[in-house]
């Protein structure tokens, strides 16, 4: 019995989303604006987080010798930045090397050249690339050395350590992407309230022109709950549609957009990353169309039995 109750539920179902076209039709574009923003927020929230995860991995620190140190003095710091757990390698580019890779850089700007051959010495200093194994442990890196071959330390062979100056970048980021998160949230949630509203009375709507039919299930005794139902299985289904024709504008959306964004966002395609998570994006997508669909139809079907 149970199950002859479900399969004429569904049917119920099916056939009130035919019937309807109109309604329904009003009903999935207004679903479909929802999950389209949702949509954004899903790819604006991977693309700022895959840029941050990017730079973090190819952020390192350089520290900068004074022109007058020492090989030895270099290469001491060297081994003992080596000696760290947390150091995966360190480059050495010695002054020679700075001053060269400095010409080549400006090798069309003959005015910083020739000042540069007035001089009798090498105005550069000696740089180490320092790399983490973890981008956490960067600050631990540069308390080591702060403490033990500060700068500002007199007679201190280094002269600058860059690391604090990226990590302000990489923070200010990290509080941009989290403002954007939840802003995102606020916008999915806005339009979440908006689309079920209007779901709703859409489906009033239904329910109106289905009047006749839910007033003899009432004569003859049917529960509400079977009243409700099929209702319910229509704002699923609802749902549904809206979820594919989503999807159905995602593909060639993104695949136009990928371009662009590999660009802008450190070689990031979006298209790919639609591709990649693909299964991921459908289920958040489909979910979220039949819990919208459904709990608008089940808030109506109440609003409209309470009224009748």
């Amino acid at each position: 019995m149970m199950m002859l109750n479900l399969k004429r539920i569904f049917r119920t179902g099916f056939i009130q989303f035919w019937r309807n076209g109109i309604v329904s039709l009003s009903a999935v574009l207004v679903m479909t604006v929802t999950l389209l923003v949702i949509s954004v927020i899903i790819f604006s929230s991977a693309l700022l987080t895959e840029s941050l995860s990017s730079i973090e991995e190819k952020v390192d620190i350089n520290v900068y010798f004074i022109p007058s140190a020492s090989e030895d003095e270099v290469l001491i710091i060297q081994g003992a930045l080596e000696q760290l757990s947390e150091v995966a390698f360190v480059n050495y580019t010695t002054k020679e090397m700075v001053l060269e890779n400095f010409k080549v850089r400006h090798a069309n700007d003959t005015s910083k050249l020739d000042a540069l051959d007035e001089l009798e010495e090498n105005p550069f200093g000696a740089i180490l690339n320092v790399k983490a194994q973890q981008p956490q442990q960067y600050e631990g890196i540069q308390e080591f050395l702060e403490e033990n071959y500060s700068p500002a330390e007199v007679g201190s062979v280094i002269e600058t350590i860059n690391y604090f100056e990226n990590k302000k970048a990489i923070d200010r980021l990290s509080q941009i992407i989290e403002a954007g998160e939840r802003l995102g949230a606020i916008v999915t949630a806005l339009f979440i309230v908006i689309s079920i509203l209007i779901t709703l009375n859409t489906i009033r709507l239904a329910m109106y022109i289905s009047r006749d039919e839910i007033h003899v299930m009432k004569l003859v005794g049917a529960k509400k709950n079977y009243i409700t139902a099929p209702f319910v299985i229509t704002g699923a289904l609802y749902g549904v549609a809206a979820s594919i024709i989503t999807l159905l504008i995602l593909w060639p959306l993104t695949f136009y957009l990928g371009p662009t964004t590999e660009s802008f966002f450190v070689n990031i395609n979006i298209f790919t990353y639609f591709i990649t998570s693909l299964g991921q994006i459908v289920l958040i997508i489909l979910v979220s169309g039949v819990i919208i669909g459904s709990v608008s139809s089940f808030l109506a079907i109440k609003r409209y039995l309470k009224v009748r």
